[in-house]
Parts: C-alpha cells; sequence; structure tokens
C-alpha cells in the first residue's frame, strides 16, 4: 500500500517535537528517522530551513534537502524517494537546531532580559520554503520584573544573539529529546556536533549516561572528551565504565593525566585497571573485562537469573554465568564449569546450579593472541570465553563484542558502507 505523495502539512511544526519522526518513502517504505533540521541564518529576515539530518540504516546520518519533502503530518515525514546517503557534514553557513540552537540563550530586542530557546518553528511558505517562524523561549531567573520562568512565542527578529556563538549554552533540552537514544547513536550524535558543544552536552550527562557513550565513542572523541572534564569527574567517569574499555581510554591519555585519574579513582575499579594495562593490546588479557557474572555451586538458578537480568550486563556477558571457588571475584578461586544461561531458564528457580555446569570448557592464558578466543567463540558458537591462569582461576573473560572491536579496521564507527554523490542544500 503506497502512501500519497502529497499530504497536507501542519501549519507550525516544531522542532524538537520531529526529532525521532520516522521518514518513509512516496511507496511506505521506512527510510530513517528525523534526528535534526538544518537552518541558515542571515543577517535579516526569517532563518531559512534548508533540510533534514536523517539516520539512515547503519547509523548514518544524511541530508535530506527539504526541496524532497512532500509533506509532514500524523508523526511522519513523506519524501519524493530520492535519499542522497552521504554522510551529513554540516557547512560553515549552516546551524542544526537540536545541536546548536536549543538551550541557547538569547537576549530580547525589548530589553526585557536573556530567554532560553526551548524549542523552534518551521513552516512552508506560499513558495513552499519552510522558514523559521517562531522561538518557543523561557526567561531566565535574573529577567527583572517578568515571572521567573516564564514561557512564550517570540519571533526571531525579536531577539539578538541568533546568529553568533553563544557564551553560555546548557544542554538540558538537547538531552531531553535523545533521552531513548542508544549510547551508540547518541555518541554518533555528538560526532557531528562543534566541539565546544560536544563538551557542553557531555558536562551535563550524568556519569553512568557518559561512561556508555565513551565507550561507543572513537578514540580521539574519547581522549577531548575526558580531557575536558574536571579531573574528578572525568575519574567518577571511568570508574562507571567497563575495566576493559577504561584500560583502553587511559592507555591514549598523557601519562601524567593517566596517572592522576587513577590515583582519583575507586581503588578496586583502579586495581582492574591497572591489572588490564599490563597486558598488550591484543592480548586476550588485554582485551577482557574482568567483571564477568561469576557464583559459586551452591548459588541457585533463580539468583544466576537475577544476576544475568541486570540491566548493566551487556548481552554477550549475560549468556554464560562462570561458577567457580571462592573467591568470587577476579582472580577468583579454580574455575568448576560455566551455566549457560538457555540451560538456566530450563531448570527450577530453587535448584543449585552446580548440577548443570558445563565442565569442559577451553579457556585462554591472558598472554595468548586474541584471535585464540575469536577461533574458541566461532569452534563453540561462544559469545564469551574465560581467561585463565596457570591454575585455572578465573582472571576475566573476552567477549565477542570485544573480539570484533579489534578485528574491525580502526575507523570503523566513522566508515560509511557507501558514498555517492555530493549533496546540495538546494536538492
Amino acid at each position: 500500500m503506497s502512501i500519497s505523495t502529497r499530504i497536507s502539512s501542519p501549519s507550525r511544526v516544531f522542532v524538537a517535537r520531529l526529532a525521532g519522526t520516522k521518514v518513509f518513502d512516496p511507496l511506505g517504505d521506512e527510510v530513517g528517522r528525523v534526528r535534526d533540521v538544518v537552518v541558515l541564518i542571515r543577517l535579516k529576515g526569517e532563518p531559512r530551513a534548508v533540510g533534514l539530518v536523517v539516520e539512515v540504516p547503519g547509523r548514518r546520518r544524511v541530508f535530506l534537502p527539504l526541496t524532497r519533502v512532500t509533506g509532514i503530518d500524523h508523526g511522519t515525514v513523506i519524501t519524493t524517494g530520492l535519499v542522497n546517503i552521504r554522510r551529513f557534514e554540516q557547512r560553515s553557513t549552516e546551524t542544526i537546531v537540536m545541536g546548536e540552537l536549543l538551550d541557547r540563550i538569547v537576549s530580547m530586542k525589548d530589553g526585557s532580559g536573556e530567554v532560553i530557546i526551548h524549542d523552534v518553528a518551521i513552516e512552508q511558505q506560499r513558495n513552499l520554503d519552510w522558514h523559521v517562524t517562531k522561538l518557543f523561549v523561557r526567561r531566565r531567573e535574573n529577567s527583572g520584573l517578568f515571572r521567573r520562568g516564564e514561557s512564550f512565542l517570540v519571533s526571531p527578529d525579536d531577539v539578538r544573539g541568533l546568529a553568533s556563538t553563544p557564551d553560555q549554552q546548557g544542554a538540558t533540552t538537547f538531552l531531553a529529546s535523545m533521552d531513548d537514544m542508544k549510547p551508540a547513536d547518541l555518541a554518533e550524535m555528538l560526532r557531528t556536533l562543534p566541539d565546544e558543544r560536544v563538551v557542553q552536552v557531555a558536562q551535563e550527562l550524568t556519569n553512568e549516561r557518559l561512561a556508555d557513550v565513551l565507550q561507543e565513542s572513537v578514540e580521539e572523541d574519547q581522549v577531548a572528551i575526558l580531557s575536558a572534564l574536571p579531573t574528578e569527574r572525568a575519574a567518577n567517569v571511568l570508574d562507571e565504565m567497563e575495566p576493559d574499555d577504561a584500560a583502553d581510554l587511559v592507555q591514549e591519555l598523557p601519562d601524567q593525566m593517566a596517572n592522576e585519574l587513577l590515583a582519583l579513582m575507586e581503588p578496586d575499579e583502579a586495581a582492574d585497571v591497572r591489572r588490564l594495562l599490563e597486558y598488550g593490546e591484543q592480548t586476550a588479557g588485554g582485551l577482557m573485562t574482568t567483571e564477568p557474572l561469576i557464583l559459586g555451586p551452591e548459588d541457585t538458578v533463580a539468583m544466576a537469573l537475577a544476576h544475568a537480568r541486570r540491566s548493566a550486563v551487556s548481552p554477550a556477558i549475560a549468556t554464560v554465568i562462570f561458577v567457580t571457588r571462592p573467591p568470587h571475584e577476579t582472580p577468583t578461586g579454580r574455575l568448576v564449569g560455566v551455566l549457560h544461561l538457555q540451560q538456566a531458564m530450563r531448570e527450577p528457580p530453587h535448584a543449585l546450579i552446580g548440577n548443570f555446569l558445563d565442565k569442559d570448557i577451553e579457556g585462554v592464558a591472558p598472554h595468548d593472541h586474541f584471535s585464540k578466543a575469536a577461533r574458541l567463540m566461532a569452534t563453540y558458537n561462544s559469545t564469551i570465553v574465560p581467561v585463565l591462569d596457570e591454575q585455572r582461576r578465573l582472571l576475566g573473560a573476552v567477549s565477542v563484542d570485544d573480539v570484533l572491536d579489534e578485528m574491525l579496521p580502526d575507523n570503523w564507527r566513522e566508515s560509511d558502507a557507501t558514498e555517492l554523490d555530493e549533496r546540495s542544500a538546494n536538492g
């Protein structure tokens, strides 16, 4: 069933509400989702909206000229079907609404004080161009005689500072619109923002959320963001990261900064990172996490499922519970066997996991090349392989995502599957 190539557009579209909207071609097939709107801010007249930043499969963000949008209605965007899949690269004359205008502080021309932009409205004109016609703003606390926090609509011509780079710009509204984004998608979104805006957004993320985003970022972005944070905050973010990811990041930092951060980290977390730094980058020890799921043989199936169910546990790690003699933190006592999650789901909750173990487990040594772990995963259809010392004590585990990160090209997070024609703001 096809969708009409011309649908009625609402008279006014608010960009913050447009973010995340699905984009369809005329046949009704989904093309992607809207992530931002590109505008040109002029010295005179209303800013002109020229296109959408659309996220297409593969987490690539592309430019879709508004001349190729035939309608916006009922939570959907309809296109002509022609989408240039070259990665979006912002030009110097362009401003992205979500990334650069939301939360910007501007001054009212009538002298009534400063306001914060919370949303931007675009409207299609009779000549089919789209213009920024309204700003939804809120007064700052020091707004003089006016009611604190008052919200209202103004025209772009009613404010100063829309075109200039702001001295102060928060990220509250921007982050609220990206709240449901996966960390990898938010990391990719940050790559499209100016450097100073990236730092502003990072500063307003929680430590846990920022840690998740950094783990999905390229190395230069990781270093730049962490280096811009206060030292104590940076150490807290490292505490929240997986030990192997934290170790990789610490290796990229200047020695003095790395030592300062390790000294400020929680002792247990810092010890794990220091232990991982002892191994080579391409060894099993260098890639392993020191925090796989570990229980004793006397624990119950219900406890094993509860451990695997925790939101902080990645799917690759959750597939296997390692069962060891005490202690149950790495380095553990001798490895007894493993309980596969699928097996645990078949057994009664009160049963002891020691009765259902797979004891024929082959592991890797910490100094083995990571390719040995990859071969074991391929041979036994596993997502995680134990790293053992000479006494078969569990030191950690290498998961399939760790192996893939190492096997893929260094720039895989930045690479496009295809590079086609140059985009054009004029369609």
